[in-house]
């Protein structure tokens, strides 16, 4: 075997053995989070209530402003986009149709979760990954507090309870607008665009949405937990550690979401 191909091979197996790693560490993290949930809702000791608050708080309610004006545009974009298609076969009374399809089971919990990957989801990995260099989390533990109970959960539980929040809210202010272009600039009626809506919305749309977001919240949480709680190398570390949070918690949401699309079409289908 030549040298070069050695070397070819040998990186190969090394990234390998870091993505085996990484998600074997990931894994160990969430069933932690999951065994330190159970015991804090049904057993001792309890979750820490104000803790949990203050992250929903962090997590959710200072990103509403954002969640809602991304998703205001986005629902204007879309009747935009296809208003010359339907147009020309004569059905632009389905803009509603198209956006509430669109919205609710895809496009609202997609950017929502982005959005919370890089507004809470870097913010976690840094005070974390902050916490690892300046040694509280070593401090944590030498008073036996276990840091996943105290820094983890709080965080996790918080991204999926507020970022379920956020998609309804995106769902919302999509559809409204979307029926802000339908009114003034395709010259439509806002009891045809909300009697389509509602001819069109099936319960599937909604609750497939839902399930999308607790998915993509617990991902976007996890890796941003794992990243930060993983920190070496000083301040570059925290640096490195909070665009990876962003970079892997929006590559897990998209490749996510096309596992979830795959089993709903097979096993909820919409007819």
């Amino acid at each position: 075997m030549s040298a070069g191909l050695r070397t070819a091979v040998e990186r190969l197996g090394g990234l390998g053995n870091d993505g085996f790693s990484y998600i074997g560490g990931l894994g160990y993290l969430a069933w932690d989070t999951v065994r330190w949930s159970l015991r804090g809702v049904f057993g001792q000791p309890k979750i820490g209530w104000s803790a949990l608050t203050f992250q929903m708080v962090r997590v959710g309610v200072q990103a509403v402003p954002i969640i809602a004006l991304v998703h205001f545009f986005i629902g204007m974009i879309l009747p935009f986009e296809m208003a010359p298609v339907l147009r020309d076969y004569g059905m632009l009374n389905q803009i509603a149709t198209i956006v509430v399809k669109a919205i609710f089971p895809q496009l609202a919990p997609i950017f929502s979760a982005i959005v919370l990957s890089g507004f809470a989801g870097a913010a976690i990995a840094a005070e974390l990954g902050t916490m690892v260099v300046s040694e509280e989390i070593l401090a944590l533990e030498t008073m036996a507090l276990n840091p996943v109970r105290f820094l983890v959960v709080p965080r996790v539980l918080a991204c999926i309870v507020m970022l379920v929040c956020l998609t309804i809210l995106a769902d919302v202010v999509a559809w409204i607008g979307g029926l802000a272009v339908y009114t003034f600039f395709l010259d439509g009626t806002v009891l045809e665009y909300y009697e389509r809506a509602l001819e069109s919305l099936l319960y599937r749309d909604i609750l497939s949405g839902l399930v999308k977001a607790v998915c993509f919240a617990v991902l976007v949480s996890l890796i941003s937990c794992h990243e930060g709680l993983r920190v070496s190398g000083g301040a570059e570390g925290v640096g490195r550690a909070t665009t990876q949070s962003v970079v892997k918690s929006i590559v897990a949401i998209i490749a996510s979401n096309m596992v979830l699309t795959v089993i709903f079409y097979y096993y909820w289908p919409s007819q």
